[in-house]
């Protein structure tokens, strides 16, 4: 709707300066194209927090899935287990998956930081 105020507001502009019509539609063009790549711009922002936080609950869940194995069947069925290694190998993916797709690397440090501490 409100491209559509702004076109009105430019052919409005226009007439009183009698350009012609292709002129109009150029301008309208550029207003499209700008609001077009500010909602682009929102979207990939909002997609990147969206990875993030899934990063987060994957990493969590990793490690919700080691404790709750350990509590049924022991430390000791865990540690013989490939689980941990194999677990190491996926949270360092999800890191790497987070790298890629993040615009703000100190969220990423803090959470590489806290999921290499689980393994301690």
């Amino acid at each position: 709707m409100e491209s559509f105020i702004n076109f009105i507001l430019v052919i409005n502009f226009f007439e009183i300066k009698s350009y012609d019509n292709v002129l109009k539609l150029i301008i309208f063009d550029l207003i499209m194209s700008i609001e077009q790549l500010s909602l682009l711009q929102k979207i990939t922002e909002q997609l990147s927090e969206l990875i993030y936080l899934n990063g987060i609950i994957a990493t969590e869940l990793i490690k919700i899935t080691e404790n709750s194995a350990a509590i049924r069947r022991g430390e000791d069925f865990l540690n013989k287990s490939n689980c941990i290694s194999e677990h190491n190998q996926l949270n360092k993916q999800i890191i790497e998956i987070l790298k890629l797709y993040s615009n703000k690397p100190e969220k990423i440090e803090s959470v590489e930081k806290h999921v290499l501490k689980h393994g301690d």
